[in-house]
């Protein structure tokens, strides 16, 4: 790895990247492609490693490709900074803060993590994605989302420099239509067994130990369907076709919005929240807030009007 770059290489390379080729960042720089390709090589061979894979025509970014692209958005997004600064524009404004949360979790739960950060002193516009665990930290290794939202923390056997910060945690509430509930709330929670059930899919942390908590009561509900997405599952509770869980944190959101009604709480089962940072120390001022908050409000809130096991 050389000890100095040369900006205009990285600032040529910046451009193919986002534009998808050589050939449209020749038409937006107005340099020709031969020489844009030079400049790719001669700063492939500075850094020791490939930066892109051609495919055919296209090109596609190498892992060292991806790491170089994070910083180098930094490295350029400073530069326009630095030129409005120096128009006269003021020196503090809005920052791109970029937040991938792991599918399984609940859109509610997510929004409900996420929403202090855009009440910071420090004004962020907000960008969020989301996608499979290990996809997601991937992102995180190559410095293309500031912070990951998970249900499960980090752990060793992933090949990603990253640090845990625990949130906290919630007990689940199980919901149903209101026709369901009334046939199973009297007795629960062992009218669970071989009551229609919608569950995540095994994947996911907080199924596996659902059935490890249903196994352990020989209680064993008659499967109806399994989701990787949380809305569609709560959609099909909606509509009678079984029982579900979330975190108790958002029992009054899913009732209101889903028209359903609290079966019980099982205080055993609880889904653990974790936002994950390539810093061990927290420094950005949107995820300090997002930490203070869910700490301090709202993992500290209990609910007390329903029924717990």
């Amino acid at each position: 790895m050389a000890d100095s770059l040369n900006y205009k290489h990285l600032h040529y390379f910046w451009v193919v990247a986002h534009e998808g080729s050589i050939a449209r960042a020749s038409e937006k720089l107005h340099i020709t492609p031969q020489t844009i390709s030079g400049q790719l090589t001669l700063l492939e061979e500075r850094i020791g490693h490939p930066l892109f894979d051609r495919i055919g025509r296209s090109l596609q970014l190498t892992e060292t490709g991806r790491l170089v692209l994070g910083y180098a958005n930094d490295i350029f997004e400073l530069g326009k900074e630095l030129a409005d600064v120096l128009r006269g524009a003021p020196a503090v404004g809005t920052s791109e803060f970029i937040v991938s949360a792991a599918s399984a979790l609940p859109k509610t739960i997510v929004n409900k993590i996420i929403e202090p950060a855009l009440h910071a002193e420090h004004d962020i516009c907000l960008t969020c994605k989301e996608g499979p665990v290990e996809s997601i930290l991937a992102d995180l290794a190559v410095h293309e989302v500031d912070m990951v939202l998970s249900d499960i923390p980090l752990n060793s056997g992933l090949s990603v420099k990253a640090y845990n910060h625990f949130l906290g945690e919630s007990v689940l509430t199980f919901f149903a239509s209101p026709t369901l509930a009334r046939t199973v709330a009297p007795d629960f929670p062992l009218s669970l067994h071989k009551a229609p059930m919608l569950l995540p899919t095994k994947q996911y942390a907080i199924r596996q130990q659902f059935d490890r908590w249903t196994a352990e009561r020989d209680i064993f509900p008659l499967i109806k369907g399994q989701f990787d997405d949380s809305a569609l599952m709560k959609s099909f509770g909606q509509h009678g076709h079984g029982l579900f869980f979330m975190p108790s944190i958002i029992e009054q959101e899913v009732c209101q919005s889903f028209d359903v009604e609290v079966v019980g709480r099982i205080s055993e089962l609880k889904q653990r929240f974790y936002a994950i940072t390539a810093e061990r120390k927290i420094k950005h001022p949107a995820v300090a807030t997002i930490c203070e908050v869910a700490r301090e409000k709202i993992f500290s809130e209990s609910l007390t009007d329903s029924k717990t096991t």
